[in-house]
């Protein structure tokens, strides 16, 4: 295929990729804002998902990180393997979250001092660069299927980092509130 047939077969996906974009992010926030129990449906706090979705993110960070050494050894169908992993798992945490969330309520972080503005510094970077990460990893995709590969290439260098702290940071933010669990 020439380069054009690629850049025409990638922008064929750009509309799906604003729309998720855009849904995406307001769908969860929506959903995680709602509570079941205040539409009368009776649903026990599923309060044993946030270790749940927390691995989740570590086993994504662990993908990107393998994904990232196979690509570089030339492997290219390990690379794409765990790159399409890593998405379904993303996909995977973002439902957990919100059934966690609309079944529980939010805990408050109960830090004092310094560490209250660590965690509310990680909190904030990675509520903002998870819904940042949302075309880019979009875009990344779209590209590699489409084999644009020089293109490809070169927001992967920009949606791996950014991708990996969203992942790293979903962990630490686990481990740090997890002590305010009821």
């Amino acid at each position: 295929m020439s380069s054009t047939e690629n850049l025409s077969n990638e922008k064929k996906y750009n509309k799906w990729i604003v729309v998720l974009a855009i849904v995406i992010p307001l769908v969860v926030a929506v959903l995680s804002r709602l509570k079941l129990q205040d539409f009368g449906i009776e649903v026990e706090p599923l309060t044993f998902l946030p270790p749940i979705y927390a691995a989740i993110n570590g086993l994504t960070a662990i993908i990107l990180v393998i994904a990232f050494f196979a690509i570089k050894n030339k492997n290219l169908v390990l690379h794409e393997n765990l790159m399409l992993t890593a998405i379904w798992c993303s996909v995977v945490f973002l439902v957990l979250y919100v059934a966690y969330h609309m079944t529980s309520d939010s805990t408050k972080f109960g830090g004092e001092g310094t560490i209250k503005y660590v965690y509310y510094f990680i909190l904030l970077t990675h509520i903002l660069l998870s819904i940042v990460i949302i075309p880019f990893v979009l875009i990344t995709y779209v590209r590699a299927i489409t084999n644009n590969i020089e293109r490809h290439k070169k927001i992967a260098k920009i949606t791996f980092p950014l991708w990996l702290y969203v992942a790293v940071t979903g962990v630490i933010v686990y481990l740090m509130i997890s002590p305010y669990y009821v």
